[in-house]
């Protein structure tokens, strides 16, 4: 795998919407986005991906989702499926509420 480091989106404006409107009081994982920001960068991880091969996730998103998955005791599937699932997590890793590309 090989990485590209990329700057980290903004949540989209979709997502931002129905997140806000579902938990008006917040959530662990919205808080999380809004009072920390960028936990993780690309950049952080340059060394450890080859400078060949198939593009990897950007992995500040990946290690988001680790920490997500430890702190809710998940499986990997069950974080997987969070991800495409769940909107405090789309908002937590900056992702469209419809994503049609499966994260695996």
């Amino acid at each position: 795998m090989s990485m590209q480091p990329q700057p980290i989106p903004p949540v989209p404006d979709d997502t931002a919407v129905v997140a806000q409107a579902a938990f008006p009081k917040g959530n662990l994982y919205l808080q999380i986005r809004d009072t920390l920001g960028s936990i993780y960068q690309d950049e952080s991880f340059v060394s450890l991906f080859s400078r060949r091969g198939q593009p990897a996730q950007s992995p500040w998103r990946l290690a988001l989702v680790c920490v997500m998955q430890f702190i809710e005791n998940l499986s990997d599937r069950q974080a997987a499926d969070a991800v495409r699932a769940r909107i405090d997590w789309k908002y937590a890793t900056r992702r469209p509420r419809i994503q049609l590309l499966a994260f695996e």
